[in-house]
């Protein structure tokens, strides 16, 4: 059988909780569409011309998605990921396709010379990846998408397998990356906290000396109007930053940019909280994540939160102190189990209140404060509207409590990637589309919100999977596993299941 018909097989009665009557089951086949032109066999591309190779962060949002087509797929991309992970527990945030040419995409593999520069902090040998991180998503995604088939996840050891991986990585962030010694985790570059051209940069930026103009080629220029990509000034400094990093081997610590992210941290809490789950699930208690988790929630309400502007704030380590620019940042927290209730409520009321617009003047929540002086409605996150950041706050408003706000949201979110092709992010005000179309993380988190949330003993994995490919790869997974352990139990040494 193949896709189409699997998709339109589905029985009648069978509804989605989270399903609003106006849009069409078409959705679901074209996101669908989108995952598999971007699918490379091992992992997702976000886009096939601007973004070549794998992104960390979007592939953990990308595998949140993709649990609902194929489990087997989504494990594979953090999988793939993962397997490129430094000695020292960083994720980088590129791991670049050997087959894509250098030119396509800036900075290439022979900017980072991560095999060779970051031979001391452990880089592998045999892949070429970025030197810098991302947002920590991963174990967050990994909980959810073994969640979509227990039964698959067990069968081929993923949570075993990953899990040593994913610790590393928070190790990492919590001790090598707590520059600013309060116990959060800083960012070394722009571009990894995810939102690479946020005003909030511009204040730490200005202490660094751009690269020269004529030292780099700006790749996404070629995919991009450039009014609504970062400024060549911008771009020198990044490079500088990227450079210098890399100049010194990578080394943490060293670096005149180094931040405090409400966003990343928070990111990092909550995944936190998922490998606390994962750690139940492999028979450890989790107790001491979870524990972790609720105190660095109190240690980001101590340093980066503002009671009297009633949302957090991006401290700068070198500098002066919380950085008083109002990102969509600063409302990302709100999706913390932990938040205290008036916390979570003046959250609520900034994002519905002039600054953001949510539900109001806004169809998406902007990247950045709609009455700020560096606010443009496209250029690239300083006011465009995204759908990660937009499904990350459906989570929270509907975690705590905002129902109504969180379906008008979800609805918003669904009805904009519909119009516009999946796009990589939007005009805030009327929803026109910027940027790449066919984004993946906006396909994969539309399937998301199309989709109930599986409980404790329901398979997520509502529509099956992409093709029979895949089935039969499943099926395959499956039955190694269980002659893995059957060898086991007779004392012969098995498989590498994790």
């Amino acid at each position: 059988m193949d896709r189409t018909a699997q998709l339109t097989a589905l029985p009648e009665e069978r509804t989605f909780v989270y399903d609003p009557p106006s849009l069409s089951g078409s959705l679901h086949l074209r996101a669908a569409a989108v995952l598999e032109g971007n699918w490379t066999g091992t992992s997702t591309v976000p886009s096939r011309g601007l973004y070549p190779h794998q992104w960390s962060w979007d592939s953990a949002f990308i595998a949140i998605g993709l649990r609902h087509l194929s489990p087997l797929r989504a494990q594979k991309e953090l999988e793939t990921l993962l397997a490129a992970q430094w000695g020292d527990g960083r994720v980088p945030h590129i791991v670049f396709n050997p087959s894509v040419p250098l030119d396509a995409y800036f900075p290439s593999p022979d900017f980072w010379r991560s095999s060779t520069a970051g031979h001391t902090a452990g880089a592998p040998r045999t892949v070429q990846t970025s030197g810098i991180v991302q947002p920590p998503v991963h174990a967050l995604a990994a909980w959810l998408v073994h969640r979509a088939d227990p039964g698959l996840s067990r069968a081929r050891g993923f949570l075993a397998g990953v899990y040593p991986r994913l610790a590393a990585w928070h190790r990492y962030l919590l001790h090598r990356r707590d520059l600013g010694g309060g116990g959060l985790a800083s960012v070394v570059h722009p571009w990894e906290q995810g939102m690479d051209n946020s005003p909030c940069w511009d204040a730490p930026l200005s202490r660094i000396t751009p690269a020269p103009a004529r030292s780099f080629r700006r790749a996404d220029l070629d995919h991009g109007a450039a009014e609504d990509r970062p400024t060549d000034l911008d771009y020198g400094r990044y490079v500088r930053l990227a450079t210098d990093y890399r100049d010194g081997q990578y080394a943490d610590g060293a670096s005149e940019f180094a931040v405090e992210d409400p966003s990343f941290n928070a990111l990092l809490i909550a995944s936190e909280h998922a490998l606390a789950r994962i750690a139940r699930e492999l028979g450890a208690t989790g107790t001491a994540r979870h524990a972790r988790a609720e105190r660095l929630t109190g240690v980001l309400i101590d340093r980066l939160w503002d009671p009297a502007e009633g949302m957090f704030f991006c401290r700068d380590v070198r500098g002066e102190g919380l950085i008083p620019e109002r990102s969509v940042s600063g409302l990302i927290p709100l999706l913390l189990p932990d938040l205290p209730r008036d916390i979570a409520t003046a959250l609520v009321r900034t994002a519905s209140g002039p600054h953001f617009g949510l539900g109001d003047t806004t169809r998406l929540p902007p990247s950045y404060d709609l009455s700020g002086e560096a606010f443009d409605p496209h250029r690239y996150w300083r006011g465009p509207a995204w759908f990660n950041t937009s499904w990350l706050l459906e989570r929270g408003l509907r975690l705590h409590g905002e129902r109504t706000r969180a379906e008008a949201l979800r609805t918003a979110v669904l009805e904009t990637a519909d119009a516009t092709d999946f796009a990589e992010y939007v005009d805030p005000y009327d929803g026109e589309a910027c940027g790449a179309t066919g984004f993946s993380w906006t396909a994969a988190l539309t399937l998301d919100l199309l989709h109930e949330p599986p409980g404790p003993a329901v398979s997520g994995t509502v529509l099956g999977t992409f093709d029979r490919r895949d089935t039969q790869a499943r099926d395959t997974e499956v039955t190694e596993a269980k002659t893995s352990e059957v060898k086991v139990a007779n004392g012969v040494k098995g498989g590498d299941r994790g």
